[in-house]
């Protein structure tokens, strides 16, 4: 038999219908996969029966043990494919191993035990030949395979989370493990389940019936309860020390991941910072109001207790960067985009009082500082999160009347939808549709703002529509203080002149998986690669980069982990399906967390969100529907 494709509702004999890739790694064919919905065979050599097998022992491996079909029944289906694989199966043993699987399919609680039987039962349907021959042969050689277990929520999540196990510790009262679980991947928790822009929730199954799992707010919840009942953290012991010292620029949340994981792993760090304080464009570019300071200030703090030393006001300049190639092992480049876009308007360059990047305008209000504590009314250019947080940030600054000019609607806007709705219930004037021509100024003060309207034409490459300017329909809206926050750039002129490559957009080049740059020794991620982006990914760029470090200076190379490639081809498949209708009855809604009021927020920095309370948590918990997902290659 040549190619047979099994997946959903399809069956194609000589047709490969996955969007898998040739080859796992170079040289390496993937000759066949099996996942949750079904398999394809791409090569005559692989042997089903023996594919079956591994996979459903690896099920076992990962099944929670919950419930009895899912804890027992792998088991047995383990034992029933083992002895076939043997060659000391009977007839009536596809019958039996049949009616299991079908049981299990049909009577587990969880993913794992729901999708692991599929492939086999489909197999058993399509190559039932070859399960009858190795009743009678056995199976000569065992194949070689990689397996991944994921899910929708965390194929989304750029760390890669377990989050149906976390959530799922909540839910048994396991706060501590819950956190142990995620701080296996993420040092930042507290940070991140306050922050983060929740790319998971967007793809949790929970949401086709009454709305997504509160994933987030659950791990917020599980760091701060370690700080409630004042629990020593509890981290994976660190190696032993190894010899080799790695230098790291920026403490933002690359840095730290970064420096995190390298100090588990047994090696020397130390952080070089430019400011007085670890934390980035997470600690300069959030408000208090999202993010107190004291949470992310104690998460650095525990990656110092790790050995990880940090070198504040330590501003790394091209001699600087020189010193640490000659001096250190290796060195990750993790700087955030704290340097502002421009406008490109008459005036902008003129230095006008009143007048302030909004990366500069938060870092100055960050620092206890109000820039222009006379002015009043407040003009804010923008549509993303930044521009979120500097007009929230201005009314509580006491500024009158606080305005956001964006050149394209509401619906366009890149801002998280609950900056901007918070945003909305707190006062801010939004004036969609217009954008800045020109600074009008009087003695070298910003007066006013001539804008002009626009209309929306083609789509350009971000798939929004194109503005365009609306000729004569310019006009003027006084102000005291403009703040553009229409982008963010990477400050990279240090590494001028050295080996590290620079793109044209201004950002470092790097392997996408390894992170490796031009120079073999230095490595990076975060902004500084991908443009200004969110913490997480940034994180997450942290911790990979920490282990291609350890192969670089373990083995003298770096290339992806198995782990990584199957989450490369895991992006090609849609886990989450919005159209699914899932067989879930609808009634557990969503837990919320306490908000303070409007018209008490934006008299305050105080955090505005106060989270779950205990028993909010442990329902918002029991929501989960785990959707565990296991996907294999054979190589």
């Amino acid at each position: 038999m040549g190619v047979l494709s099994c997946w959903g509702e399809r069956v194609e004999k000589d047709q490969m219908i996955l969007p898998l890739p040739e080859e796992f790694r170079p040289g390496l064919k993937i000759k066949a996969f099996m996942g949750w919905d079904g398999f394809e065979i791409r090569e005559e050599s692989v042997n089903i029966v023996d594919m079956c097998l591994a996979w459903m022992e690896e099920t076992q491996r990962y099944s929670c043990g919950k419930c009895f079909p899912c804890r027992v029944g792998t088991k047995v289906a383990c034992e029933i494919l083992r002895k076939i694989v043997q060659g000391k199966g009977e007839e009536k043993d596809l019958e039996k191993l049949e009616g299991l699987l079908e049981s299990i399919r049909d009577s587990s609680k969880c993913g794992i035990g729901q999708t692991s039987s599929v492939p086999v039962l489909k197999a058993l349907r399509y190559m039932r030949e070859a399960f009858e021959k190795a009743l009678k042969e056995g199976v000569k050689e065992r194949g070689k395979y990689v397996f991944r277990l994921t899910a929708p929520c965390m194929n989304a999540c750029p760390v890669h989370l377990d989050i149906p196990s976390y959530v799922e510790a909540v839910r048994e009262h396991e706060f501590s493990e819950s956190l142990r679980i995620i701080r296996e991947r993420l040092c930042l928790p507290g940070t991140l389940g306050r922050v983060c822009v929740r790319p998971c929730e967007s793809n949790c199954r929970r949401a086709l019936v009454e709305g997504s799992i509160s994933i987030r707010e659950l791990k917020r919840f599980v760091a701060d309860y370690e700080i409630w009942k004042k629990r020593e953290p509890v981290f994976d012991q660190a190696e032993a020390p190894r010899g080799k010292r790695v230098a790291i620029i920026g403490a933002g949340p690359a840095g730290l991941s970064c420096a995190h994981f390298l100090a588990l792993l047994g090696y020397e760090v130390v952080i070089f910072e430019r400011h007085d304080r670890p934390g980035g464009m997470a600690r300069w570019g959030i408000p208090d109001y999202r993010l107190p300071p004291d949470i992310l200030e104690r998460e650095a703090a525990l990656v110092k207790r790790l050995g990880v030393r940090i070198e504040y006001n330590a501003d790394v300049d091209k001699e600087k960067f020189e010193e640490l190639l000659r001096e250190y092992d290796a060195i990750f480049v993790g700087v955030g985009a704290q340097g502002s876009a421009e406008m490109g308007v008459e005036g902008e360059k003129e230095n006008y009082e009143g007048f302030i990047p909004g990366v500069r305008y938060l870092y100055k209000i960050n620092r206890g500082e109000d820039p222009y504590p006379e002015g009043k009314a407040v003009i804010v250019v923008g549509g993303g999160n930044v521009a979120m947080d500097c007009v929230r940030t201005s009314l509580r600054l006491g500024k009158w009347p606080v305005r956001l000019v964006y050149r394209r609607t509401r619906a366009e806007m890149p801002a998280n939808e609950e900056e901007i709705v918070e945003a909305e219930e707190e006062g801010v004037e939004f004036h969609y549709l217009c954008n800045p021509t020109r600074i009008i100024a009087e003695e070298r003060k910003v007066k006013a703002v001539e804008l002009i309207r626009m209309r929306l034409g083609e789509p350009d490459a971000s798939g929004r529509r194109r503005p365009e300017p609306v000729p004569g329909s310019e006009f003027v809206m006084e102000t005291d203080i403009l703040v553009p926050a229409i982008g963010q750039r990477v400050e990279l002129s240090f590494l001028e002149g050295s080996k590290v490559k620079i793109s044209k957009w201004g950002t470092v080049e790097a392997d996408p998986l390894t992170l490796q740059t031009s120079d073999p020794k230095v490595f990076t991620g975060g902004d500084c690669v991908t443009g200004p982006d969110v913490l997480i990914r940034a994180a997450a760029a942290g911790r990979t980069a920490a282990f291609m470090i350890h192969s670089f200076l373990q083995q003298g190379k770096v290339e992806p982990t198995d782990e990584q490639l199957m989450d490369k081809i895991l992006e090609k498949f849609k886990l989450f399906d919005p159209k699914e209708k899932v067989p879930v009855p609808p009634g557990q809604m969503r837990e919320e967390p306490f908000m303070l009021e409007p018209e008490v927020r934006r008299h305050t920095f105080e955090e505005v969100n106060k989270g779950l309370k205990t028993p909010q948590a442990i329902r918002e918990a029991l929501r989960c529907l785990r959707c565990y997902r296991g996907a294999m290659v054979a190589l």
